[in-house]
């Protein structure tokens, strides 16, 4: 399956990339899948994604949990928690 990722805020920052376009393995079924995928594709990522980071996702422009499937060709984006002021 094909997607699309998108990072925002201080994930682009430390990742040094706003978007990238990856072939998933089928395992990857879910957001939360995909998190943990990524968290182990090198030392920056697993600090940006590891599992004790709260990150937020947006599946196709829409928030989704962790739990959600991931829609093939889908454009997937990931940000830090927001908090106002």
């Amino acid at each position: 399956m094909k997607v699309s990722i998108r990072f925002f805020a201080s994930l682009k920052e430390a990742l040094k990339k706003d978007q990238i376009e990856l072939e998933i393995p089928d395992s990857i079924k879910t957001i939360g899948d995909l998190k943990g995928f990524l968290s182990k594709q090198d030392a920056i990522s697993t600090e940006v994604f590891g599992a004790h980071k709260n990150i937020r996702a947006a599946q196709d422009l829409e928030m989704v949990s962790m739990d959600t499937a991931i829609r093939d060709g889908a454009e997937i984006a990931f940000f830090p928690p927001v908090t106002g002021g």
